[in-house]
């Protein structure tokens, strides 16, 4: 079963996903925060799978929280929520660590697909938000966006953006698992993009996946 931390400054909201969760048996909830420095302290001596964090959380910028737990806890995976799409904000998130983003409104089986998928190291980004990144394209976007990618980076991109591990893309592509490897930290390099969560987000704006 999935562990979770909730930190949201709703104590109703937090403990209907609590109760629904437990419900449907599919996670446990360890713990849970009101507002950023609370979740902070109790990372100190809890180690859940997956944060559920508001965006709006109180006394602390989300993205700052993001940073802070990361820097301690690198491997930490982070679902970004929300009541209302700001995509400036979820992208900032992104590119701080966060590994996906979802909607309160979403209903119990996106929400349990999210959490599967990032757990397993996965990312999960809502249908709201991308929507939302596809409609600030502004147009198409130039050669320059893709021109500098390989055929074989692309295709590990879309790869990627299919929530393929390392282990799935070398097999897909019979190649080495650690030519895989080296092929994600390139494309990370050359695309500027601080993550694989990032990367997703790129590769949506600059049609390299459709979704």
């Amino acid at each position: 079963m999935i562990k979770i931390i909730i930190a949201d400054s709703q104590a109703m909201f937090r403990e209907s996903i609590r109760i629904v969760l437990s419900i449907e048996n599919f996670a446990d909830v360890i713990a849970e925060a009101s507002d950023g420095k609370e979740l902070l302290e109790l990372l100190k001596h809890s180690s859940p799978d997956v944060v559920m964090m508001d965006i709006s959380i109180p006394s602390m910028n989300a993205v700052d929280v993001t940073k802070k737990i990361l820097e301690k806890q690198a491997e930490m995976k982070i679902l970004a929520l929300s009541s209302f799409c700001d995509e400036k904000l979820c992208l900032k998130m992104i590119e701080a660590g966060a590994k996906g983003f979802i909607m309160k409104t979403s209903g119990i089986e996106e929400l349990k697909s999210a959490l599967s998928e990032i757990s397993i190291g996965g990312n999960w980004f809502s249908d709201d938000l991308k929507q939302k990144v596809i409609a600030n394209l502004g147009g198409r976007p130039g050669k320059n966006a893709v021109s500098f990618l390989s055929e074989r980076e692309l295709e590990i991109i879309r790869l990627i953006c299919q929530s393929y591990t390392n282990e799935h893309i070398a097999e897909k592509i019979n190649v080495s698992f650690d030519t895989v490897k080296w092929h994600r930290a390139n494309i990370l390099s050359k695309t500027n993009c601080p993550n694989t969560a990032g990367l997703v987000i790129y590769a949506i704006k600059n049609k390299i996946f459709e979704i």
